[in-house]
């Protein structure tokens, strides 16, 4: 991306970076270091539209929900997780449930060990209480001080951070992407690959064939991820696991509860504790 677009892209959808002296900063060849937080309130529904920026992005929520549209995946972001951004990916925004952002900006010139792609990041303990007092520090922080020590230990925390496995690819043609958008809107179908190639008038080999090429998942795969996102943002509102299982399509509790450990290490009801 050259000089002149760079000044074109807008710090979006967050209370302006001021300089010292009150001016506000509009894009990021001004931003004044070389990581940079900013905390915002958005509340359910609120979108911020597809965009990109220059520099590395820490989507983080410290609380609330929210959906992430990039690279052709989608993201669900509960409570201490994140997405990381890599500059110049366009991206989108959906809140699901209000949330308390702490967003990480970061110049390419200190991004060596980052992640080249999209990914949710497990926020820990330590990453979290840093993140908390660095969106305090004023925007001309001293970089040789405490304030640019601490600003060091959450970039070194980053790089180690592990993913999470939370994304979901998205179909966008035929009649994969008619199978998905129906999925998404009846997570507890339960029509198998036959039962569609019957309505589609296909075969199930070829919905298979499909499915793969499309998303590098199974149809089986790619549903139960579905519901294990969707599953999240119930979670994180608080619904009994009882009627989400049940929602879900899910025959009984326990299975539900297999699913989820075994895709995400913990039961429904230790997820939103385990930190």
């Amino acid at each position: 991306m050259t000089k002149n677009i760079a000044k074109k892209t807008p710090v979006f959808g967050l209370r302006p970076f001021l300089t010292h002296d009150g001016v506000e900063i509009d894009d990021f060849d001004k931003l004044p270091r070389d990581i940079n937080l900013k905390e915002v309130l958005r509340l359910p529904d609120h979108e911020i539209h597809p965009h990109q920026h220059i520099w590395g992005q820490l989507l983080y929520a410290s609380h609330g929900v929210m959906q992430v549209m990039a690279q052709g995946h989608i993201w669900v972001i509960p409570p201490q997780r994140a997405v990381w951004i890599p500059p110049n990916v366009e991206h989108a925004i959906k809140v699901i449930h209000k949330v308390r952002l702490r967003n990480v900006y970061i110049s390419p010139t200190v991004m060596q060990g980052l992640p080249k792609h999209c990914q949710v990041m497990h926020i820990s303990p330590l990453l979290r209480e840093i993140i908390a007092e660095a969106v305090r520090f004023p925007p001309l922080y001293d970089t040789d001080g405490p304030e640019g020590r601490l600003m060091r230990v959450l970039l070194d925390c980053l790089k180690a951070t592990p993913s999470t496995p939370l994304q979901l690819p998205v179909p966008d043609q035929g009649m994969i992407k008619t199978i998905a958008d129906f999925l998404k809107e009846n997570p507890d179908d339960e029509k198998t690959l036959e039962d569609w190639a019957q309505e589609l008038g296909t075969t199930s080999r070829t919905l298979a064939r499909n499915f793969k090429k499309q998303t590098e998942m199974t149809f089986g795969q790619w549903r139960q991820q579905a519901r294990l996102l969707e599953a999240l943002s119930r979670l994180a509102d608080q619904q009994p696991i009882a009627h989400i299982a049940q929602d879900l399509g899910y025959s009984s509790q326990s299975a539900f509860s297999a699913m989820f450990k075994k895709a995400l290490g913990v039961t429904p009801g230790q997820y939103f504790k385990t930190d």
